[in-house]
C-alpha cells in the first residue's frame, strides 16, 4: 500500500488533482472536507457538531477528524493505496495519523505540498463559490481560512521535511500543467 498527503492552502487544487491521480493509479481518495460536507448536509451527529467550525472557516477538532478518518480506513478491504486530501491539518493530527497508520502496518510515503500565492487562492475561491454556491467561500471566511492555515498547518511542512516525505510543487498553471508535476513525484513511488 502506498500512501501520499497532497498538501497546501485551501484553493490550492487539492481536490481537483487527487480526484484525478486517484482515478489514474487506482488510488483512494480521502477528503476530509468532502466527508464533512456531505456530513454536514445529512445532518449527521458529526455533521452537526463540525457545522459550527466549518462556518467560521475554523478547523473541525482533532479528535472528531482522526475518529473519522481512523473509521474510514477501516472500511476498506486491500486497498492499492491512498491520497489524503486536506488531513493532516495540525502537527498533533499528523502525529494521531503516524501512530494510526503504524498499526495498521503502513505509513504515508510522499507528502506532495501544492504551492500557491495568497491572491491567486483568492481568485480561486471566490469563483469556486460563483460556480459551486459554497457557503464557506466568503472574502471574510477566506481570509481567515488562510490565517488558521498558516497557524496551524504551514507547521507541517517542517514536520514533514524532517521525515524527510516533503515534496514541493509550484501550484499555478493549468490543472493539466500541475497534474504532471504531481505524476512526477508519484511515478516515483508506483
Amino acid at each position: 500500500m502506498v500512501n501520499f498527503i497532497f498538501f497546501g492552502p485551501p484553493g490550492a487544487g487539492k481536490g481537483t488533482q487527487a480526484k484525478l491521480i486517484a482515478d489514474e493509479y487506482e488510488l483512494i481518495h480521502i477528503s476530509t472536507g468532502e466527508i464533512l460536507r456531505t456530513a454536514i448536509k445529512n445532518q449527521t451527529p458529526l455533521g452537526i457538531q463540525a457545522k459550527q467550525y466549518v462556518e467560521k472557516g475554523e478547523l473541525v477538532p482533532d479528535e472528531l477528524i482522526i475518529d473519522m478518518i481512523r473509521n474510514r480506513l477501516n472500511s476498506y478491504k486491500n486497498p492499492k493505496g491512498f491520497i489524503f486530501d486536506g488531513f493532516p491539518r495540525t502537527i498533533k493530527q499528523a502525529e494521531a495519523f503516524d501512530k494510526m497508520l503504524e498499526e495498521l502496518n503502513t505509513q504515508i510515503h510522499a507528502v506532495i505540498r501544492i504551492k500557491v500565492p495568497d491572491q491567486e487562492v483568492i481568485n480561486r475561491l471566490l469563483n469556486r463559490a460563483k460556480i459551486e454556491g459554497r457557503s464557506d467561500d466568503t472574502p471574510e471566511v477566506i481570509q481567515h481560512r488562510l490565517q488558521v492555515y498558516r497557524t496551524n498547518t504551514e507547521p507541517l511542512i517542517d514536520f514533514y521535511k524532517k521525515q524527510n516525505k516533503l515534496y514541493e510543487i509550484d501550484g499555478v498553471g493549468t490543472i493539466e500543467q500541475v497534474n504532471q508535476r504531481i505524476k512526477q513525484i508519484i511515478n516515483k513511488f508506483l
